[in-house]
């Protein structure tokens, strides 16, 4: 932290950090005061770039899988997902089996809940309540031993592929993701019991970081954030993908645009996804989880050692990939964050020619300049924690 005069009298910027998890050497926000109130609010990102769409653009379509998981590491089925129906738009691919589009779902809503457990425990030890953390993460671990069972990592899992899915889910699967259906809302309903009417919780954000929903959409706010400002905008309900259309959800908004109503809109979400988990955990069916195309995905094992076919198939998709034919398509997806697209062109090979993110906490983190004038210095960290960023994203 380093303060300087300011260029106005009676003011002093302030170069803010690192008081939140995103500020350890990610985020800097340079911050103008007059005494303890924010004049003005700007936030400095590049510190964490990665190159993540470049490499993208130098791999195989199936191979970038690995690359697009690290963008948003607290949501990397997230990101899978949106590349892979973006990648299976170009190549005309509609026909997901039914396992694999339900598994995709609930899987994308364990991530949804997973990210959103990340976010309420920083953010209540943001302020000051620490013992939550310890609640949230015994949650999260419980997912994260769900997706490391089936996909055998506990992040960046790269389980969902231009097809289908990598794998099945082993034996055992349906009975972990029963015991979690079966916990997780009585876990919620006590870190709300905790959390939702605490009187320091409610004094440190009720009435902070304010924005309308004219505004909100003004600076392109998506997610959380939005919705939190009156706006029932839900890409899963706008442009259903992988069958969204066909479950019983609500889209959380709250009226009050503050630090408070996205707190409320991101718990009454986990309840949501959770909802979303337990339908397709009941309509759960059987079938393949890859389409049968062996042009895009390969032949199983036993398959090739009896055919040569297959086995020439085997090669040719490891050692050169596939072609796509030319042509670009912006595929959107509702991450924790809000909406997280991708613009992707192929120029006809077995390379992308340009993945275009859209990142959601981007969008969402430039509204700083708007969200902190006028609060208290101390206020800013209660900001930055309702946005919930995450720089892996922002700086891709």
């Amino acid at each position: 932290m380093s303060v300087a005069p300011g260029d106005e009298r009676d003011t002093l910027v302030l170069s803010m950090g690192p008081q939140h998890p995103s500020t350890h050497g990610v985020l800097r926000v340079m911050l103008k005061l007059d005494g303890e109130t924010v004049v003005t609010a700007e936030p400095e990102i590049g510190y964490l770039h990665t190159g993540i769409e470049k490499q993208t653009e130098n791999l195989f379509w199936q191979q970038a899988i690995t690359v697009v998981d690290r963008a948003d590491y607290l949501a990397p089925l997230s990101n899978s997902l949106c590349y892979v129906l973006a990648v299976e738009r170009l190549l005309g691919i509609d026909n997901i089996p039914a396992r694999a589009q339900v598994l995709r779902v609930m899987f994308a809503e364990l991530t949804r809940i997973a990210s959103h457990l990340v976010w309420l425990g920083t953010h209540a030890m943001d302020l000051g309540a620490q013992s939550i953390f310890m609640y949230a993460f015994e949650m999260r671990e419980r997912i994260l031993d769900i997706m490391e069972f089936v996909t055998g990592a506990r992040m960046h899992q790269s389980w969902f592929r231009i097809g289908g899915l990598a794998l099945d889910v082993p034996k055992g699967f349906l009975a972990r993701i029963d015991d979690f259906i079966g916990r997780f809302p009585e876990r919620l309903a006590d870190m709300r019991r905790i959390l939702e009417k605490n009187i320091i919780i409610m004094d440190r954000l009720i009435g902070v970081g304010k924005i309308s929903a004219e505004e909100a959409i003004a600076w392109g706010l998506t997610g959380p954030i939005l919705r939190a400002s009156g706006v029932a905008y839900d890409i899963r309900k706008a442009f259903p993908y992988s069958g969204y259309e066909t479950y019983d959800f609500e889209i959380c908004t709250h009226a009050g645009g503050d630090c408070y109503s996205r707190f409320v809109v991101r718990l009454n979400e986990m309840h949501e996804a959770w909802r979303v988990i337990k339908q397709a955990r009941e309509k759960f069916p059987g079938g393949p989880v890859v389409i049968d195309d062996r042009k895009i995905v390969p032949p199983p094992k036993t398959e090739i050692q009896h055919s040569m076919e297959a086995l020439i198939h085997h090669f040719k998709l490891v050692s050169s990939g596939f072609n796509v034919e030319e042509g670009h398509v912006y595929q959107a997806v509702e991450g924790p964050r809000g909406e997280m697209g991708m613009y992707v062109t192929s120029a006809g090979g077995n390379k992308p020619w340009r993945v275009r993110w859209r990142p959601p906490s981007f969008y969402n983190l430039q509204a700083l300049k708007r969200l902190a004038p006028g609060n208290l210095v101390a206020d800013v960290v209660a900001i930055i924690g309702s946005l919930d960023p995450v720089f892996g994203e922002v700086d891709r």
